[in-house]
Protein backbone atom coordinates (compact mmCIF):
# COMPACT_ATOMS: atom_id res chain seq x y z
CA UNK A 1 0.00 0.00 0.00
CA UNK A 2 1.23 3.32 -1.03
CA UNK A 3 2.38 4.78 2.99
CA UNK A 4 4.10 8.37 3.23
CA UNK A 5 4.89 7.37 6.38
CA UNK A 6 7.35 5.11 4.86
CA UNK A 7 8.94 8.12 2.98
CA UNK A 8 9.75 10.33 6.20
CA UNK A 9 11.48 10.29 9.51
CA UNK A 10 9.91 11.50 12.35
CA UNK A 11 10.79 13.04 15.49
CA UNK A 12 10.68 14.85 18.83
CA UNK A 13 13.60 17.34 18.60
CA UNK A 14 12.81 19.43 21.58
CA UNK A 15 11.05 19.15 24.87
CA UNK A 16 8.54 22.48 25.68
CA UNK A 17 9.80 25.13 27.37
CA UNK A 18 8.27 27.21 29.88
CA UNK A 19 7.01 30.50 29.91
CA UNK A 20 9.72 33.69 29.60
CA UNK A 21 11.44 36.71 28.10
CA UNK A 22 14.59 35.09 27.20
CA UNK A 23 14.11 32.00 25.73
CA UNK A 24 17.37 30.76 24.01
CA UNK A 25 17.13 26.58 23.18
CA UNK A 26 18.55 24.53 20.58
CA UNK A 27 16.80 21.28 19.14
CA UNK A 28 18.30 18.08 18.79
CA UNK A 29 20.94 18.08 16.18
CA UNK A 30 19.86 16.36 12.99
CA UNK A 31 21.94 14.64 10.62
CA UNK A 32 20.24 15.39 7.81
CA UNK A 33 22.54 13.16 5.43
CA UNK A 34 20.23 10.71 3.11
CA UNK A 35 17.06 12.92 2.66
CA UNK A 36 16.18 16.03 1.15
CA UNK A 37 15.00 17.93 3.47
CA UNK A 38 13.56 18.47 7.33
CA UNK A 39 10.70 20.48 8.54
CA UNK A 40 10.92 21.44 12.08
CA UNK A 41 7.07 22.30 13.48
CA UNK A 42 6.85 24.21 16.81
CA UNK A 43 3.21 25.22 18.25
CA UNK A 44 3.03 28.23 20.70
CA UNK A 45 1.41 27.30 24.17
CA UNK A 46 0.89 30.56 25.50
CA UNK A 47 1.99 34.39 24.32
CA UNK A 48 1.52 37.37 26.24
CA UNK A 49 1.10 40.82 24.69
CA UNK A 50 4.26 41.96 22.78
CA UNK A 51 6.20 38.70 23.14
CA UNK A 52 8.33 37.62 20.04
CA UNK A 53 7.99 33.60 19.28
CA UNK A 54 10.56 33.08 16.79
CA UNK A 55 11.93 29.54 15.38
CA UNK A 56 14.99 29.64 13.33
CA UNK A 57 17.03 26.87 11.88
CA UNK A 58 21.06 26.62 11.62
CA UNK A 59 23.59 24.36 10.53
CA UNK A 60 26.98 23.14 10.41
CA UNK A 61 29.52 20.33 8.81
CA UNK A 62 30.14 18.91 12.27
CA UNK A 63 27.84 17.37 14.60
CA UNK A 64 28.47 20.27 17.08
CA UNK A 65 26.75 23.33 18.86
CA UNK A 66 29.93 25.26 18.02
CA UNK A 67 29.90 26.33 14.66
CA UNK A 68 26.17 26.25 13.60
CA UNK A 69 25.52 29.03 12.05
CA UNK A 70 21.83 30.77 11.15
CA UNK A 71 20.46 29.65 7.30
CA UNK A 72 19.52 32.65 5.12
CA UNK A 73 15.24 33.15 5.31
CA UNK A 74 15.18 30.13 7.49
CA UNK A 75 13.20 31.59 10.16
CA UNK A 76 9.93 31.92 11.23
CA UNK A 77 8.99 34.79 13.36
CA UNK A 78 5.46 36.37 14.84
CA UNK A 79 4.55 38.88 17.48
CA UNK A 80 1.51 38.49 20.05
CA UNK A 81 -0.43 41.89 19.33
CA UNK A 82 -2.73 40.28 22.51
CA UNK A 83 -2.64 37.97 25.41
CA UNK A 84 -3.28 34.74 24.01
CA UNK A 85 -3.76 35.38 20.63
CA UNK A 86 -0.46 33.10 19.42
CA UNK A 87 -1.85 30.04 21.60
CA UNK A 88 -2.68 27.09 19.90
CA UNK A 89 -0.69 28.37 16.69
CA UNK A 90 2.52 26.78 14.91
CA UNK A 91 5.46 28.34 13.66
CA UNK A 92 7.21 26.18 10.78
CA UNK A 93 10.59 26.14 9.16
CA UNK A 94 11.37 24.12 6.04
CA UNK A 95 14.68 23.59 4.58
CA UNK A 96 15.12 21.87 1.43
CA UNK A 97 18.47 20.73 0.83
CA UNK A 98 20.55 22.03 3.25
CA UNK A 99 23.89 22.75 2.17
CA UNK A 100 25.82 21.32 5.69
CA UNK A 101 24.91 17.96 7.12
CA UNK A 102 23.67 18.89 10.41
CA UNK A 103 21.22 20.84 11.49
CA UNK A 104 18.97 22.72 14.57
CA UNK A 105 16.27 24.42 15.51
CA UNK A 106 16.78 27.27 17.67
CA UNK A 107 13.53 28.69 19.58
CA UNK A 108 13.66 31.97 21.24
CA UNK A 109 11.38 34.63 22.93
CA UNK A 110 11.53 38.40 23.58
CA UNK A 111 10.39 40.87 24.89
CA UNK A 112 7.56 39.49 26.80
CA UNK A 113 6.36 35.94 27.96
CA UNK A 114 6.16 32.90 25.53
CA UNK A 115 5.76 29.09 26.19
CA UNK A 116 6.73 26.76 23.30
CA UNK A 117 5.15 23.34 23.10
CA UNK A 118 7.52 20.26 21.59
CA UNK A 119 9.48 20.65 18.81
CA UNK A 120 8.88 18.01 15.81
CA UNK A 121 11.51 17.89 13.05
CA UNK A 122 10.47 15.93 9.69
CA UNK A 123 13.02 14.61 7.71
CA UNK A 124 11.85 13.59 3.98
CA UNK A 125 12.66 12.22 0.77
CA UNK A 126 14.92 9.46 1.89
CA UNK A 127 17.23 7.39 -0.20
CA UNK A 128 16.79 4.47 1.91
CA UNK A 129 13.02 3.12 2.23
CA UNK A 130 11.34 2.16 4.27
CA UNK A 131 12.43 4.36 7.02
CA UNK A 132 11.94 2.85 10.44
CA UNK A 133 10.67 4.65 13.35
CA UNK A 134 12.74 6.81 15.49
CA UNK A 135 13.33 6.19 18.90
CA UNK A 136 11.61 8.73 19.87
CA UNK A 137 7.97 7.27 18.35
CA UNK A 138 6.53 4.83 21.34
CA UNK A 139 3.70 3.74 18.56
CA UNK A 140 2.82 4.24 14.94
CA UNK A 141 -0.32 3.07 13.21
CA UNK A 142 -1.03 3.43 9.74
CA UNK A 143 -4.14 1.91 7.96
CA UNK A 144 -5.79 1.79 4.99
CA UNK A 145 -9.51 2.36 3.63
CA UNK A 146 -10.15 0.92 7.10
CA UNK A 147 -13.56 -0.15 8.36
CA UNK A 148 -15.47 1.77 10.70
CA UNK A 149 -15.13 0.15 14.72
CA UNK A 150 -17.63 -1.16 16.25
Amino acid sequence: MPNIIENLDIREAGAPISAANNTDSNSDRIDTSGYDGVIFICPIEDSVALGVATLTVEQNTADSDTGMAALSGAAATETSVENDDLNNKLLIVNVYRPLERYVQAVRTSATQNIAFGTLIAILYSGKKLPVSAHSTILDLVNVASPAESA
